[in-house]
Parts: C-alpha cells; sequence; structure tokens
C-alpha cells in the first residue's frame, strides 16, 4: 500500500441556517463528489480518498457536526439525524452543486439516505459504504451510544478521559486495520475534549437517533431510480455484508462490491480500492 496522502487541511466556512460548516474543496471545475462521514470522526478520514479522484473530479468534504467538528453548530440547531441530513443538503444547494455524488460511510451513510429521501433531486449518483441502515441505527453493538449521552455527564466523561485513550485500540481492532497519523487522530477527540459546544451537538445528535429513520428512508428506495454504488468492506465487525446486499437490492439501479481485507472504514484500509471504484462509477453514462 502506498504511504499515506500528507495532512493538507485548508478548511473553508458556508454559513447555513444551523451555523457555520466548515470544509475542504479541491480539484477544481470536474463533477462534484460530495464525501460524509460518521460520527467521532470529521473530514480528514477521506483524505487518502480524495488525492487520487482530485485530478478529475471536484473533492468537496464537509466536516459535518458529529463531534469532531472544530466549529460548533448555533444552540437553536436541529442536531437530530433528519436534522443533520437537511443541514447536507443545505449545504449542496449553498455551493450552487448539480450532478453530484453523494458519497457516505459509516453514520455519514444513514445521513446520506436520510437526505435522498427528503430530497432524490439533491442527488445525480449515490454512494455507500459501509454504512448504518434499515433497523442497524446503531448496529447493535453500539446502541449504548444512542442511551447513554442522555445521562448527565456521560459525554464530558467519555469525550475527555475514555476516547483520547481507546482512539487507536479502537482503529487497529474495530473500525479499521490501520491506525491513522496522530494528527488524524487528534483532529477526530480534540474538538469535544476541549469545546463544550461541541459536546452539546454530538450529544444531541447521539440521543435522537433512531431506527425509525432510517427505516422511513429505506421505503423510499424503490423510487430512487439514479445510479447506486454500494461498496462493503467484508471484514466489518459492526456492519455484515448482508447489509450492503441488502441494500443494494433495495435501489432499482444498484450495483454491489466487497472489498477484502477492509472493516468499516474502507478509506482507511483501502483507499486505492474505494477511489478506483468511485472513478469507475462516477464516470459511466
Amino acid at each position: 500500500m502506498a504511504a499515506p496522502a500528507p495532512i493538507v487541511d485548508d478548511l473553508r466556512t458556508v454559513h447555513l441556517t444551523s451555523g457555520p460548516l466548515r470544509y475542504r474543496d479541491s480539484g477544481g471545475n470536474g463533477a462534484p463528489l460530495v464525501f460524509v462521514h460518521g460520527v467521532f470522526v470529521n473530514g480528514l478520514v477521506w483524505r487518502q480518498v480524495v488525492p487520487p479522484l482530485a485530478a478529475r473530479f471536484r473533492c468537496i468534504v464537509p466536516d459535518v457536526p458529529l463531534g469532531a467538528h472544530a466549529v460548533p453548530m448555533f444552540p437553536q440547531a436541529n442536531q437530530t439525524p433528519p436534522g443533520v441530513a437537511a443541514l447536507l443538503l443545505e449545504f449542496v444547494a449553498a455551493l450552487g452543486l448539480t450532478g453530484v455524488t453523494l458519497i457516505g460511510n459509516d453514520t455519514g451513510g444513514a445521513l446520506c439516505q436520510l437526505a435522498i429521501a427528503k430530497d432524490p433531486d439533491a442527488a445525480a449518483r449515490l454512494v455507500l459504504v459501509n454504512c448504518d441502515s434499515y433497523e442497524h441505527f446503531f448496529p447493535p453493538s453500539l446502541q449504548a451510544f444512542a442511551i447513554l449521552p442522555a445521562v448527565p455527564g456521560f459525554t464530558w466523561l467519555f469525550t475527555r478521559l475514555v476516547a483520547p485513550y481507546v482512539a487507536r485500540v479502537a482503529f487497529a481492532t474495530l473500525v479499521a486495520k490501520r491506525i491513522p497519523e496522530r494528527a488524524v487522530l487528534d483532529s477526530f477527540f480534540e474538538p469535544s475534549y476541549t469545546n463544550a459546544d461541541v459536546r452539546r451537538d454530538l450529544r444531541r445528535f447521539l440521543t435522537s437517533v433512531s431506527n425509525r429513520q432510517t427505516l422511513a428512508a429505506a421505503r423510499t428506495f424503490a423510487q430512487f431510480q439514479k445510479p447506486v454504488l454500494i461498496v462493503w468492506g467484508v471484514d466489518d465487525f459492526f456492519f455484515p455484508v448482508s447489509d450492503g446486499q441488502r441494500l443494494a437490492n433495495a435501489f432499482p439501479n444498484a450495483r454491489f462490491e466487497r472489498i477484502a481485507d477492509a472493516r468499516t472504514f474502507v478509506q482507511e484500509d483501502q483507499p486505492e480500492a474505494l477511489a478506483a471504484l468511485i472513478a469507475e462509477f462516477a464516470t459511466q453514462a
């Protein structure tokens, strides 16, 4: 595998109804690819996938307010999953993007499902990579994260005392086989560690997660006629391959691809393979 791409974090800001949203924008005038990450991480989780794509596409990577965003949302922001999905739709509209390929992983995949259910015209194509769906929002082994943050003090205790120490172990044994660089891991956990308003945003999101949301979105999949690519790392502890196959079967114009030697964060374990699949899919007529 090639050496990790250097970390270049040139962030821009767009001001939306819920607050300022920071994002990375590279690749110039090519067709737009919008990458959506999951909870507890930020857009840097896509750092190894974007460079090989940026020569042909405009790659836009927001820091979605899911706990690793450095700038908090407004206090009145709707931090439920449907609210954050609406924020993504507003983000796409604010940047004037058309013909978007929407790409989601982990919790970000669920948000993409909610977004296209709300507005199927917001995306011309959809890519889902190892993500929450149907009854698995969150998956059974992570259901505690939808309950415990409601306990006073839990989010503070977790982000300040637990997460910084378990990060490397979690990445190396659960969500990925390869540990990100120290600077990347720090960027994932420092915002919630240092900023009470970021913890507030995270807590509001976690405590409002419900599989009723993804089940409702799934009822619209048959009406989404546009091209869909489902990519699944086959060694995932949280999202079995059968979840990906079920998603592929639900969309009328979907294709399913497995990637070996990869867990939830395929973009960490097999970035070249994932980038190649996205490039080929996004250029199909």
